[in-house]
């Protein structure tokens, strides 16, 4: 039977750290995702709104395919600058690619970010936003235990109606192999079922880690899953690129950058089954995937269905981190 790695945090994963840091004026906040060496790795968007940096460097035809670290951040594109930090931080520690002995190490740092500039939070910072010190904070703070819930990239974050943030899981799937997720939610979507309290994910839940709550008690109305529209425009938050779901995957086999890409696609699937609706046009919905490469896996034909068991592992991780970013917040 399967069950969550010790930590239930995607830092089941060897060779992970997270940080997060957080600015309680401005109500946002970045959190990085640590992988240090450089891992395979690979990117999947699916919302019709998003916000990121380095994608294209991980796309399977172009040269590198690997990074060395992932953050997530608010502030929707002035957020993009935690990734300058972050960057920074791993140059000076000689963590990065080095094409000349001569020159600084060049770090792979993907971003993606959320738009959180609605939530009341003092945005007035004119010349000088906050994020790229945020990055360089988030890198400090990092460690394989980290807080979920209304912090770092998931501070000013909402869930439909309800209030969003960090969540995640782990999987131990025997046999030495592990796969976590890691999730800043801020969908325009709901993670809860109309009655409010059931979520979504329930099914997948381990456990009471996102409150036991099981199975619906009473029959709903599921011909219209979207929240109260007229209370979502009101707020400011139906507007194209103003919400997120976005989430980092993270396992110890030996994929390739094309296998990466697979599991990122696949974990997409975890957004769906726990927000609904998903994927909207005012979604920037974005999947990363990242593995280690530590525990070879198959080289005939069986290595499709390992991936293939990874991939689906991946959505439900997702579900779960989900579930358990509002359980938290």
């Amino acid at each position: 039977m399967f069950r969550p790695g010790p930590k239930n945090l995607i830092t089941d994963v060897a060779g992970l750290k997270v940080g997060h840091a957080t600015n309680e004026h401005v109500r946002s906040g970045a959190t990085t995702l640590l992988c240090g060496a450089g891992w395979a790795a690979a990117v999947d968007v699916r919302g019709g709104g998003p916000g990121t940096r380095e994608t294209d460097v991980l796309a399977s035809e172009n040269l590198v395919g690997r990074a060395h670290a992932v953050v997530l951040a608010g502030g929707s594109v002035f957020g993009l600058a935690a990734a300058d930090g972050v960057a920074a931080w791993l140059s000076s520690q000689g963590i990065g690619l080095q094409w000349r002995s001569d020159s600084p190490a060049i770090p792979i740092v993907p971003c993606a970010v959320l738009h959180d500039l609605g939530n009341g939070g003092d945005k007035n910072w004119g010349l000088s936003p906050p994020y790229r010190d945020l990055g360089l904070q988030a890198c400090d703070a990092s460690a394989t235990e980290f807080a979920l819930g209304s912090v770092g990239a998931g501070r000013g974050a909402m869930a439909g109606l309800r209030k969003g943030g960090i969540g995640s899981a782990s999987v131990d799937l025997h046999g030495g192999l592990i796969v976590g997720a890691l999730v800043a939610l801020n969908s325009v979507g709901s993670a809860l079922m109309p009655d409010g309290k059931t979520y979504w994910a329930w099914a997948f839940e381990f456990g009471d880690e996102f409150g036991g709550g099981g199975p619906p008690t009473s029959t709903m109305d599921l011909s219209d899953p979207a929240p109260d529209e007229s209370r979502l425009l009101a707020i400011g938050r139906l507007t194209p690129g103003a919400n997120t779901t976005l989430g980092v995957i993270a396992c110890n086999a030996d994929l390739s950058t094309v296998e990466c890409k697979r599991v990122a696609m696949m974990a997409q699937d975890g957004i769906a089954r726990a927000v609904r609706p998903a994927h909207t046009p005012f979604d920037g919905d974005t999947v990363y995937a990242l593995a280690s490469g530590e525990l070879p896996l198959e080289k005939n034909a069986l290595r499709a269905a390992q991936i293939g068991r990874i991939g689906s592992a991946a959505a439900d991780c997702l579900a779960r981190a989900i579930a358990r970013a509002v359980h938290f917040s």
